[in-house]
């Protein structure tokens, strides 16, 4: 069944970027390279400007051509990704800021909570920044107050 706006999604994408910023964040934290973090969170957020995963040309050029998976094309909203993306990319950026800062904890704390919802994501399927986002547009904000007169 197509969804209401047509679009679909590739699952493969998603994961292989998921894969990316799992690594390049690891890398990050045992090689102690905050400028990774900042970076990581950089490619995530032009992914999130231009509506796609951030790091599909490392799935394009590289998964696809060495036959490490196919497009698994489905249908589906990018909205739910497209927001968990763009969650992620605040994550990992403010964490890389507050590394620079001298606030090692919170800096490695924000980066890490980006890996485990990456991880969990990969390996189960469930996307808390999409299960947040539906949850957000489900809530209708209170009309605002009319003026007396």
């Amino acid at each position: 069944m197509t969804q209401p706006n047509g679009s679909r999604i590739d699952l493969n994408a998603m994961k292989a970027n998921q894969a990316v910023i799992i690594v390049l964040l690891l890398a990050a934290f045992f090689l102690r390279q905050p400028w990774l973090v900042l970076l990581v969170g950089a490619v995530m957020g032009v992914g999130t400007m231009i509506g796609v995963p951030g790091f599909n040309p490392v799935y394009r050029y590289c998964v696809i051509p060495l036959n490490l998976a196919k497009p698994k094309i489905v249908d589906g909203s990018r909205e739910g990704p497209r927001f968990a993306q763009g969650t992620g990319a605040t994550c990992a950026v403010a964490g890389g800021a507050l590394l620079y800062a001298g606030m090692g904890y919170a800096g490695w704390g924000l980066a890490w909570l980006v890996i485990v919802l990456a991880a969990v994501n990969l390996f189960t399927g469930f996307c808390a920044g999409c299960s947040l986002y539906y949850w957000i547009k489900k809530i209708k904000p209170p009309a605002p107050a009319k003026p007396n007169g």
